[in-house]
């Protein structure tokens, strides 16, 4: 049920504790220092906790005058100067700034909650504050953050009524389906969030018992583990959102192998009041890692310009465009779509017509890449993860391939894989992947996901229903695209026991094929 990686990273996680690189928070009194224009502060946060903040105001405020009021709580891991660059441009375009270090990170007090009932109230507790001590103007109050920050964001815009707007960058509405999804756990994004939680912050008992289990492939504590996730995501209170009228702003990148894709574009569907949806490449936080420098970003101007025409009422003409803005992975500007449905709308299916059978526990060679490296790659040198296809050893992986195409595929949205399987244990996983395969049989892996399952009786076939990360490639004319199953990879915690085998069949009743989107011509 474990991987050798389970348990590095478990020891990496206790040495980091052992050698007391968490940081002590300083529950100092309230105080007020001024560097350069910009206050530092202390925010007594939910049951009194220390937020350690700073708050940027527009030049020449006198307090005879109001402004929107914008805050930011720092991404997981992340020092309260995280939003500096972000803020100074705020406060010059007219805007309140109060960014703070969220509770259980450096030299904020309490500890790690992972978007809990805490850190909700602290978001509430930091716009009292903001409201009370600077020239804010209490109708006029948004949210944002990359990360964590955005988690909070959304989760406290179902919580507190005098949010107006929100940008969620590179964040989660749904836990479960981030770091679960199909019942299988993300290894290298838990590892990542965990280790540098240890690293950086002051995890809590809840939290440290939840990664231990997670981890560990505790199934006695399954339901457990998503009643626990399912609290920290704003799915969970949609309603509550929908109520409140937020306009809601959902930025993310197609790699991120922390925070996939399709929980947010899911999310965003079912959002009633004003809202966008933009996508691009790269990984967890790399579509919005220059903007925190200053420099010029898509993603920020757009979420300047939003705040705008929500909290100002300027006319800048956003709320007339496309909601939902795609840059492809390949090539091209942005495309825009008037709903998310839109995307893909017409489907090619690759039939997986002939039957094929693999030995578990053994990697086969295709795998999604290294979590933070590969997918930024793809972004800045469109170099995605890549196997050789003829030379997959077919014992270990399943492969199916479709025609060569005569024009280009545009791939748009969620590929789908629907097949019948067939596994001599009870437990059991399998990685899918869709790959763009050239002239010399060279794959580009265009998408993946995992799947796995447990309880099923050994040689009794069963249905499997897929979706793939969502994506948007561009498969140049004279490709194929190739579909590969395997068992083994070292993004994921396999469950396959020793001497497992899985069948992939496709009875005529139930024909097996993977859908792919294709965008209109």
């Amino acid at each position: 049920m474990r991987t050798p990686l389970v348990f590095a990273v478990s020891a990496a996680l206790v040495a980091g504790t052992a050698l007391g690189l968490a940081p002590a928070a300083h529950a100092t009194d309230a105080t007020d220092a001024t560097d350069g224009g910009i206050r530092f502060v202390d925010i007594a946060g939910d049951g009194g906790t220390v937020l350690k903040a700073n708050v940027v105001t527009p030049a020449g405020a006198d307090g005879s005058a109001r402004y929107p009021v914008i805050v930011l709580p720092t991404s997981w891991a992340m020092p309260q100067i995280e939003y500096l660059a972000q803020a100074r441009k705020l406060a010059d375009s007219g805007y309140v700034v109060v960014s703070y270090n969220s509770r259980g990170f450096w030299q904020s007090g309490g500890e790690i909650e992972t978007a809990g009932p805490k850190d909700i109230a602290d978001a509430s507790k930091v716009i009292d504050w903001a409201l009370a001590n600077t020239p804010a103007d209490p109708a006029k109050v948004g949210m944002a953050g990359v990360s964590y920050g955005a988690g909070i964001s959304l989760l406290a815009a179902a919580h507190d009524k005098r949010i107006k707007a929100v940008a969620a960058l590179s964040g989660w509405a749904d836990l479960i389906e981030s770091i679960y999804s199909g019942r299988t756990q993300h290894l290298q994004a838990a590892a990542l969030l965990g280790g540098a939680g240890y690293l950086t912050g002051r995890p809590g008992p809840e939290l440290q018992q939840t990664l231990k289990d997670f981890l560990g492939s505790n199934l006695d504590k399954e339901e457990e583990m998503i009643a626990w996730g399912e609290k920290r995501s704003a799915a969970t209170y949609l309603d509550r959102i929908n109520a409140n009228g937020a306009a809601i702003m959902l930025g993310n990148a197609w790699g991120d192998t922390i925070f996939p894709p399709n929980q947010y574009a899911s999310f965003y569907e079912k959002l009633q009041g004003p809202k966008r949806l933009e996508f691009r490449p790269g990984d967890h936080a790399t579509a919005e890692a220059t903007g925190l420098f200053g420099l010029p970003n898509d993603t920020w101007t757009n979420a300047h310009r939003w705040f705008d025409r929500y909290l100002k009422g300027a006319d800048n003409g956003i709320d007339r465009e496309q909601p939902v803005q795609l840059k492809p992975r390949s090539s091209g500007g942005y495309e825009g779509y008037a709903d998310w449905k839109s995307v893909g709308a017409n489907e090619r299916k690759i039939a997986l017509g002939d039957s094929q059978r693999i030995w578990a526990n053994v990697d086969s060679g295709a795998n999604g890449g290294i979590v933070l490296l590969s997918n930024v790659l793809d972004q800045f040198l469109q170099t995605p993860p890549v196997a050789s296809i003829p030379l997959l050893p077919r014992a270990f992986a399943g492969v199916w391939q479709s025609e060569r195409y005569a024009t280009a595929q545009r791939v748009r949205g969620t590929a789908k894989l629907h097949t019948t399987v067939t596994s001599t244990k009870e437990s059991g996983t399998l990685v899918a992947y869709l790959y763009d395969v050239g002239p010399l049989g060279l794959g580009k892996l265009v998408s993946n996901a995992p799947y796995t399952f447990h309880g099923r009786t050994p040689g009794t076939p069963f249905t499997v229903d897929l979706e793939l990360f969502s994506t948007a490639y561009d498969v140049p004319a004279g490709h194929r695209l190739a579909l590969v199953v395997d068992t083994v990879d070292p993004l994921y915690i396999e469950h396959n026991p020793t001497g497992a085998q899985l069948t992939f069949s496709s009875p005529s009743a139930d024909p097996s094929y993977v859908s792919v989107p294709l965008r209109e011509k």
